[in-house]
């Protein structure tokens, strides 16, 4: 029995590129087009919601271009009414390519807006039940209907004879302009087209936009500006406004006599096709945009051919740096630990992706043995991105750059839960946990799904490791303004010092229940490095963890229930 996580894995990978944005779109199409009619439940709930930032986030050419592929199935009528409430040019798509059946169209037409049914009428291969549905609720060809014959008019009978025109008599010549008054006009139409001339039309002259003023849209010295190469690394677009100073920039050379030179980390970057942050650049040319530029921008990649198109991104005047010191260095250990996972996540994202075409047979009949394999490599590349996720994630936190989420979550709660959770796979060996949960309302200032890698990440550890027989003491208490959680340690992890506790390396222990990839000294320092986040710490006291975290007191509780009851009356 092969379980299907194919909606699970899509979730949790990240689209925050154009290329992998599309990707994720047309996955989460095919996916959600398959599903079984009575698919419900928080998963489905959630791939929708990523499908609604996806819709806000593609371009709806590209929106529309993927969803009118061929080899695309929808055949979920929730998923063809979420793409037909969106703009006109989606719901042409949506609904000239979905595949329903002549009950899923009864469902659907009343429930779609009035401006998309009328994409409906295009369809040839609908039942006589839905076209008389269509005609009953008004919605008709949006062709033109066909000319109606008309009888032959008499023609009118000639007139006797030519009719003459009158002749009026001619006005009297109006008499000539003073001159002092021909001399003011003349003197107010040239002050109006100098004003046009230069710009200045006064506000009870509107003047349409033209693009006369673009030019100065910029100051003397341009402070940022958004910009696009080819394939090559040459400026391809750029703002308005210093377009005619940047295109045609090559940003790639190492010539001395370029006017864009940069460092070798931005060659190498570019070579590689890696994205650009805080590259340093110097320009030689006009005032406004000479001098020394910092860049951030990303490969863009054709969505069907998957062929390189250039760089996307933006330039900007690097911030001075304070008592004439130069800027630390972005370029640290955990910054290329993640330039490696990025490129490492590519290409498992691509064999993921093979594997899962051949083991659905979207192209065709496949022998069950290339399917069990092709199954088997999914499984194995999806624990490989996880892996990925959880080295990028105590990398971010190591260097400061992951804030974690907040939120009101009761930690009590989800202890309890986790601890129930693991006594289904642990009861049978006769470990786990002796929970004991000595206060009320222990709240922590972090969302839930922040609280729950915590807990998760710790129990499971320590309960996967925990010999048979061993049950392990759980307390959960208030102190002072934290709660604390303290667990005892397994025997197999209580003989290690403090640094083999946290370095131990993977299957040094064995684990019934593992929570990560890497083994018990990885998961310890990826809670120790979220507990520092959210403003607390985990630490070894004997035999004993003991994490802290800093809690919502009674009183800011009360304050807020307080807001609440206000609010309401």
């Amino acid at each position: 029995m092969h379980f299907d996580d194919r909606l699970a894995t899509v979730l949790r990978s990240r689209a925050d590129g154009p290329v992998t944005s599309r990707i994720q779109f047309r996955q989460l199409l095919d996916l959600l087009g398959t599903l079984p009619p009575d698919a419900t439940g928080s998963q489905v709930d959630a791939a929708y919601d990523r499908l609604a930032d996806l819709v806000r986030a593609i371009p709806t050419e590209s929106r529309s271009a993927i969803i009118r592929e061929t080899g695309l199935r929808l055949r979920s009528t929730r998923l063809v009414a979420a793409l037909a409430s969106a703009d006109p040019a989606q719901a042409a798509s949506a609904l000239a390519n979905a595949q329903l059946a002549e009950e899923q169209w009864l469902d659907l037409i009343p429930a779609l807006p009035l401006g998309a049914r009328g994409h409906i009428r295009q369809r040839r291969d609908l039942g006589a039940r839905v076209e008389a549905l269509l005609a009953r609720l008004g919605i008709g060809d949006r062709a033109l209907p066909p000319t109606q014959g008309t009888a032959d008019m008499p023609l009118a009978p000639a007139a006797p004879s030519v009719a003459e025109a009158d002749v009026l008599p001619p006005e009297p010549a109006k008499p000539p302009l003073d001159g002092i008054g021909a001399l003011v006009r003349k003197i107010e139409a040239y002050r109006r087209s100098k004003q046009v001339i230069e710009g200045s039309v006064p506000a009870d002259s509107p003047r349409l936009p033209l693009g006369e003023d673009l030019a100065a849209a910029f100051p003397a010295e341009a402070r940022a500006f958004d910009f696009a190469t080819d394939a090559s690394g040459r400026v391809v677009w750029t703002d308005p406004g210093v377009a005619p100073m940047a295109v045609g920039l090559l940003l790639g050379s190492r010539a001395s006599e370029s006017p864009a030179t940069c460092g070798a980390d931005m060659l190498q970057a570019m070579r590689r096709l890696q994205p650009l942050s805080g590259a340093r650049l110097h320009i030689t040319g006009a005032p406004a945009i000479a001098g020394d530029w910092q860049v951030d921008a990303v490969p863009a990649f054709d969505p069907l051919s998957g062929r390189f198109g250039g760089y996307r991104g933006r330039m900007r005047r690097p911030a001075a740096a304070a008592a004439g010191t130069l800027a630390p260095s972005r370029d640290t250990e955990a910054e290329r630990l993640r330039q490696a996972l990025h490129e490492l996540r590519t290409p498992v994202n691509a064999i993921q992706g093979f594997a899962e075409v051949i083991q659905q047979q979207l192209f065709g009949p496949t022998p069950h043995e290339y399917r069990a394999l092709a199954a088997g490599i999914a499984g194995d590349a999806a624990r490989m991105l996880a892996a990925f996720e959880e080295l990028e994630r105590l990398a971010r936190l190591d260097s400061k750059v992951l804030e974690l989420e907040g939120g009101e979550t009761p930690l009590d709660q989800i202890v309890a839960g986790t601890v129930a959770q693991l006594d289904a796979h642990t009861r049978s060996r006769g470990s786990g946990f002796d929970l004991r949960i000595e206060d009320d309302g222990l709240l922590l200032p972090l969302a839930r799904i922040e609280v729950e890698r915590i807990v998760w990440r710790l129990l499971a550890t320590l309960g996967g490791t925990a010999a048979p027989g061993e049950r392990l003491k759980l307390r959960l208490r208030r102190k002072g303004d934290a709660i604390r959680l303290t667990v005892a340690l397994p025997a197999a992890l209580a003989a290690k010092d403090d640094a083999g506790l946290f370095t131990a390396a993977t299957g040094s222990v064995p684990q019934v229940v593992a929570a990560g990839v890497f083994g018990v000294g990885f998961a310890l320092r990826l809670v120790r490095a979220e507990a520092s986040a959210a403003g607390g710490k985990l630490e070894r006291h004997k035999d004993r963890l003991r994490l802290e975290l800093p809690g919502l007191t009674p009183a800011l509780q009360d304050h807020s229930d307080s807001e609440a009851g206000t609010m309401a009356g």
